[in-house]
């Protein structure tokens, strides 16, 4: 049998590698966001992922729990998705990777902000203290002064983040009666299906160059998506959800490597700001509701 802690060091590992994962899969998506239109590389990073996602699947749950599902909730988050990724492109097509990562760091605050008006959930003074004070890292990150970084690629990520916080509010919802396997799948069908048909207007023929980062897109997201499965399966989301924040190393690798840029000071401590209100806040939750990982 396996002991507590041992399950727990396993769930952190299983973490740390999504999220790493995660980190090379958004790599790909800044590469292909200045050569096709967001909505493109939407269809593309859903497409990419959706033949290894129904493997999975299938393997796991079998067809019926793919079919037997919330379809509204589904095509909402469908919907949702598509947003987010165009919101998350088209911010990376002026953002760095690791300053786009510290305005969407701001995302557990939020939800845990809409779970009350959606879910009904209870938030006291301190957890609502945390949340403005991730707000405020936010708007340093932003610097909405003129002379700072309130851009469009700024705004879009804040937006991409306020998708998926409401995207977050639909896990919860289906969680309770869908399986992961089912809302992964169902996802990245509406993703590609959606914002392939909304793309067709402006549809950017594919690079031949290009194939093997559609490729490793979709291969990373996919194993990224087991991997956080696997990690919020072994280990209490409490202890776990905090390891999210260490993509902030990874996009800071992946920008020194890629394109040689640096987060500036601001950037710096807008994200500590933030970081640091997200782990009082998922400490607060820890004694009233377990997170459901996205």
């Amino acid at each position: 049998m396996t002991s507590p802690s041992s399950a727990h060091t396993r769930a952190m590992l299983y973490m740390l590698v999504a999220v790493a994962l995660f980190a090379l899969m958004d790599a790909g998506l800044k590469l292909l966001a200045p050569h096709y239109p967001p909505l493109q590389v939407a269809m593309l990073r859903g497409a990419s992922a959706l033949p290894l996602v129904l493997a999975w699947a299938l393997l796991s749950v079998g067809a019926r729990g793919l079919l037997r599902v919330h379809w509204r909730l589904h095509l909402l988050r469908g919907v949702l998705g598509i947003a987010m990724m165009f919101g998350f492109v088209y911010g990376l097509r002026t953002l760095p990777l690791s300053t786009a990562y510290s305005i969407t760091f701001v995302s557990p605050l939020l939800v845990t902000a809409m779970a009350v008006p959606f879910l009904g959930e209870k938030v006291g003074p301190r957890r609502w203290t945390a949340i403005a004070i991730g707000l405020v890292g936010v708007l340093v990150i932003l610097r909405p002064t003129g002379a700072g970084m309130m851009t469009t690629g700024g705004l879009a990520i804040l937006l991409a983040t306020l998708c998926w916080a409401a995207s977050a509010i639909t896990v919860r919802l289906l969680a309770q009666r869908d399986s992961t396997q089912a809302m992964v799948f169902w996802l990245m069908a509406i993703m590609a299906l959606g914002a392939g048909a909304l793309s067709m207007h402006e549809w950017a023929a594919i690079r031949a160059q290009d194939a093997w980062v559609i490729v490793g897109i979709g291969v990373t997201g996919t194993l990224a998506q087991i991997a956080l499965t696997e990690a919020f399966r072994r280990g209490e989301a409490s202890l776990i959800a905090p390891l999210e924040y260490t993509a902030l190393v990874w996009g800071v690798l992946l920008d020194v490597s890629l394109w040689g840029v640096l987060p500036d000071a601001m950037t710096w401590l807008g994200a500590a700001i933030i970081v640091a209100s997200g782990v009082y806040l998922m400490r607060r939750e820890k004694t009233h509701v377990v997170s459901v990982p996205p």
